[in-house]
């Protein structure tokens, strides 16, 4: 089963990668004047709330792309 080694690695990258991208959002949450970021949609009604952040979104978006860009770029060599 020689074949199926680099899914197992695959896998285990993915993992590691998920955990990686957990704790760092679980410790971004706790950074002050994080949730007031400009940009955010706020709908509050009685016994309802929902923040659509779109700016934060876009941003996210963007370093995303540019992460992901330089890890293809590197692969590549």
């Amino acid at each position: 089963m020689q074949g199926l080694d680099w899914v197992g690695k695959l896998l285990i990258v993915g993992g590691l990668v998920v955990m990686a991208v957990g704790g760092l959002l679980w410790l971004l949450v706790r950074l002050p004047g994080l949730r007031d970021l400009p940009g955010t949609l706020r709908i509050e009604r009685p016994g309802f709330s929902c923040a659509l952040p779109i700016l934060a979104s876009i941003v996210l978006s963007i370093v995303l792309t540019i992460v992901l860009n330089l890890v293809v770029r590197l692969f590549r060599r």
